[in-house]
């Protein structure tokens, strides 16, 4: 079958590309600029989803399309709202038009935990759109589709809109961490490679229509995790505490609004936490060297 993936050429996106490829589809990347990770057997397509015609083109063909694209800053989303309304809630509504009209057999699209909550700034607030837009698609043009809502996902590919990321460059660049909040504020991670993994398990019919949650088996403070990278920093980092808070991010779950209910996946083998920690360090150090010897 043949398989597009919308911002493919992201952090999440490109995981699920590459573990589609490994079991044998043919994948399609769609996004903004050519994916640094594709493999030799993916085609890649540098469009827009603002470009209805070109979404429509890029779908033509495909039996099955994920829609990682889309604004994912939540910070950002605070101070400019627009973009992130465009582009997640009008650029969704062009795939699953154009999904609807290709005949796709199932739309995969890329929610978050913050659907849950009062929490998530406009980033929240356009997602939890798309998601009754998607359903009503499905109850007017009978359109299949996954909802995957992912909670927080670190690993290798990431970048600067990922917390993790941005606390182990910290530490790396400048041996502290500058907490905006107390530390006591929880999360479930989940490495990108495990969420990539079930990702593709959706696909089965029994997923079919569903709401599928996506978060991590083990559940952290920000401390805890804040004390494990220092240790795997040997103690040679400093932790400064702002006790601010985190406007638009919730603190111990993202449960106060309440939407179409998701089943909870977890990945059995998982990456365990502090391998991935150690993973994603090394994957931050090669690309600071690589940016460092460049002329």
């Amino acid at each position: 079958m043949n398989v597009l993936v919308l911002g493919g050429s992201g952090f999440l996106g490109s995981f699920v590309a590459d573990e589609l490829t490994k079991r044998g589809y043919g994948v399609t990347i769609f996004d903004r600029r050519p994916s640094p990770y594709r493999q030799p057997s993916q085609r890649m397509i540098v469009g827009d989803l603002l470009d209805r015609q070109a979404v429509h083109e890029a779908v033509a063909g495909h039996d099955i399309v994920y829609n990682f694209a889309g604004f994912a800053d939540l910070n950002a989303s605070i101070n400019n709202p627009l973009p992130v309304l465009e582009v997640n809630i009008l650029g969704n509504a062009h795939v699953l038009d154009a999904c609807v009209t290709h005949g796709v057999t199932r739309f995969v699209y890329a929610s978050t935990a913050y659907v849950f909550s009062s929490k998530g700034s406009f980033y929240g607030v356009s997602k939890r759109c798309s998601e009754k837009i998607i359903e009503e698609f499905s109850r007017q043009y009978g359109l299949a589709y996954t909802i995957i809502r992912y909670g927080s996902v670190y690993g290798p590919r990431s970048d600067e809109q990922n917390r993790i990321y941005k606390l182990l460059k910290q530490a790396l660049v400048e041996r502290k961490i500058t907490f905006q909040g107390d530390g006591e504020e929880e999360r479930e991670y989940i490495h990108v490679q495990d969420a990539a993994v079930l990702s593709i398990e959706i696909l089965a019919d029994q997923y079919r229509n569903q709401h599928v949650i996506l978060t991590g088996v083990e559940r952290f403070k920000y401390s805890q995790l804040l004390n494990m990278i220092k240790e795997i920093f040997n103690n040679e980092i400093e932790i400064e505490y702002l006790k601010k808070d985190y406007q638009g991010h919730y603190v111990y779950t993202p449960y106060s609004f309440s939407p179409e209910p998701g089943k909870k996946m977890i990945c059995n083998p998982f990456i365990d936490f502090g391998q991935g920690l150690l993973q994603t360090i090394a994957h931050i150090h090669e690309r600071m060297h690589v940016q460092s010897s460049s002329p």
